[in-house]
């Protein structure tokens, strides 16, 4: 069992698209590779999980967003190499599934998968549902200010471990906690 960077993706690795199905769209946010690379010298695992309810709402299909996760790998560069794999979430919010954050499905199948430690691992996203995960899993909290951060932060409801203004600072803090 170890330890990961669990990475939410939309607001978090790459800027906030509504919705985001053509792979041109992708837009790495600022830090995103060091941040990955940084996690990963200290010593964490690093997967993506990630809601696409899109997909649940007809909006567009799997092979969508696997091809936006190609161009996202493609975007990281080297970094991309340390992800060792991303989950996704395909179902609308009122499927009620066990896999859609803040539920712990997703986490629960890396764990059983890549031996994570959910008690030594983090969570960096930009919503509530990030922090709530963390919360479920007994994992850290890391919410970034970008995406809908902020948002999520003035709302005055979430309560994570460490509030970071980018992925540099959530990197940081993660090496720093061990």
């Amino acid at each position: 069992m170890r330890p990961f960077a669990i990475f939410d993706r939309d607001g978090t690795l790459i800027a906030e698209k509504n919705y985001l199905s053509d792979p041109a769209g992708v837009e790495l946010l600022p830090g995103a590779i060091e941040a990955i690379e940084r996690v990963a010298r200290a010593a964490y695992g690093v997967i993506v999980i990630t809601n696409q309810s899109g997909v649940g709402r007809g909006y567009f299909g799997l092979e969508d967003v696997e091809r936006v996760h190609a161009r996202m790998l493609e975007l990281l560069g080297a970094a991309a190499a340390r992800i060792e794999k991303i989950y996704v979430c395909p179902h609308a919010p009122e499927e009620d599934c066990a896999c859609r954050k803040p539920r712990t499905g997703l986490l629960e199948q890396a764990a059983r998968e890549l031996g994570l430690d959910a008690a030594r691992s983090v969570v960096i996203g930009d919503k509530a549902a990030d922090v709530e995960l963390a919360r479920r899993a007994g994992a850290a909290a890391v919410l970034v200010t970008t995406g809908y951060g902020a948002e999520a932060l003035a709302g005055g409801t979430v309560q994570p471990d460490f509030v970071a203004a980018d992925l540099t600072a959530a990197a940081e803090w993660i090496a720093r906690r061990g």
